[in-house]
């Protein structure tokens, strides 16, 4: 029997092998594992948000705080990951993968079943096990000719995960669960598909010649390796970094106080409103972003994607002035702002880093430039959180809003600074002869 089951496991693996030699297959491959893996994982985070806190045991105000102690776990874990996830070799990511999905389940048991101190350890303990989930699945679809497509697909895909996660934490209060409990429970749906996807993220093949010859080798880096290649590019990096601060902190605070947004502007909730709001944001960041793919000039693809980022921006300012005007409802205009946030924050996950790393050649990956930017955008966050701790009469609304108008001031700008810093950098030094990029091929032929 036991051989019969060695025979059976050899014939499933050789068709694989024989099915990723298919560009096609590959690509299929990469995106329904990456997206399904990273948008399951939301299940594990997000729906405590749809619950308000008010009641017993909680106090009002209470949210707030759980909101800052998982921001911070989700914070720290980034900047562990600026180390961590840049220097891990691809084998053992899905391992660590499982590994700190166990945890983050565990400790909304925790949550349950602990008093109010132990529950915002418990959050903490959360985040801090899910901060570095993100940058370890980029790095399974990262310097591909495909990585555009793919990592658009993985936005679009926490961006409806989050929608799709409230929703579920709502449906699970409305079947007599109390809050603490629900978001242990939402969890437990997280469970079948992040298995699958995890298998086959592990499955995934190295990419082919043809994409380090247009992309890049992406390769764990060194101590040293990071010190040169932040000190090659330190001032548009800033800058860029800057600018998606910005953006996830007004990001987060629409994704985490949706319910608190809906009230404020008049809206009635209900659990599908959530799903349907996003569903909206991420199609229209998938098709913007995704087409990006079809420009294979590396340089070019950076400055169009600056420019779509910069597009966000406008469509923040023009959503604000609308609102302000009463001429925009609460659904179009949240819908309006999601989208002019979600332009530039996919940017930066989906072309900005991918093609600047095709562009130098330098012996970095994805994982470690997402890391530094999720760590300093989170950092920004949990202050903005603490000040709304500390104060919890400012209305959520009055804090959107001005925390909006200085992303359209501080973002716009620090992302025409990053336009102009590459512009000069790429004039005076160019970019990698064709002579270089064929050596890059044969190399790896």
């Amino acid at each position: 029997m036991s051989v019969m089951r060695r025979g059976g496991t050899r014939r499933r693996g050789a068709w694989l092998a024989a099915a990723q030699q298919h560009p096609l297959f590959v690509s299929l491959w990469c995106a329904c594992a990456g997206i399904g893996a990273y948008g399951a994982m939301y299940l594990f985070r997000k729906p405590f948000t749809a619950a308000l806190f008010e009641h017993a045991p909680f106090t009002p105000g209470m949210k707030s705080w759980l909101v800052t102690a998982q921001v911070a776990g989700y914070m720290t874990a980034k900047f562990v990951g600026i180390r961590v996830v840049s220097a891990m070799p691809l084998p053992r990511r899905t391992g660590a993968m499982l590994a700190l999905l166990s945890c983050a389940e565990l400790s909304l048991v925790l949550f349950g079943v602990g008093p109010t101190p132990v529950r915002l350890f418990a959050l903490f303990l959360n985040g801090l096990a899910l901060g570095m989930l993100y940058s370890m699945v980029v790095g399974f679809l990262e310097g591909r000719r495909m990585t555009e497509a793919f990592v658009s697909g993985l936005v679009a895909s926490f961006i409806v995960a989050d929608g799709v996660a409230k929703s579920v934490g709502i449906w699970v209060l409305a079947h007599a669960v109390s809050d603490r409990w629900m978001p242990a429970v939402a969890g437990l749906f997280g469970i079948p598909p992040v298995l699958l996807c995890l298998w086959m993220l592990h499955r995934v093949p190295a990419p082919a010649a043809a994409d380090i010859a247009a992309r890049a080798e992406r390769v764990p880096m060194s101590r040293a390796d990071r010190r040169r290649t932040f000190r090659a590019h330190a001032i548009g990096l800033i800058s860029l970094m800057v600018a998606f601060l910005l953006v996830t902190v007004l990001r987060s605070l629409r994704a985490d106080f949706a319910p608190e947004l809906w009230a404020a502007l008049g809206a009635s909730g209900n659990a599908a409103l959530y799903t349907q709001s996003e569903l909206w944001v991420a199609g229209g960041v998938l098709l913007v972003n995704g087409l990006l793919v079809t420009i294979q000039d590396n340089r070019r693809a950076f400055f169009v994607s600056l420019g779509s980022a910069m597009l966000g921006i406008g469509l923040v300012a023009a959503a604000l002035l609308a609102q302000q005007a009463h001429r925009l409802e609460p659904f179009p205009f949240l819908v309006v702002m999601g989208l002019g946030l979600y332009l530039p924050y996919a940017a930066v996950h989906t072309t900005l880093f991918e093609r600047l790393l095709a562009t130098t050649r330098d012996r970095a990956n994805l994982g470690w430039l997402m890391s530094i930017a999720d760590a300093f955008g989170y950092l920004g966050y949990v202050a903005v959180m603490l000040l709304k701790s500390f104060v919890p009469s400012l209305p959520i609304l009055a804090v959107f809003t001005v925390t909006a108008w200085t992303v359209v001031v501080g973002a716009g700008a620090a992302l025409a600074a990053t336009g102009v810093f590459f512009l000069r950098r790429w004039r005076a030094h160019g970019a990698p002869s064709p002579e270089r990029l064929s050596s890059w091929a044969h190399e790896r032929a």
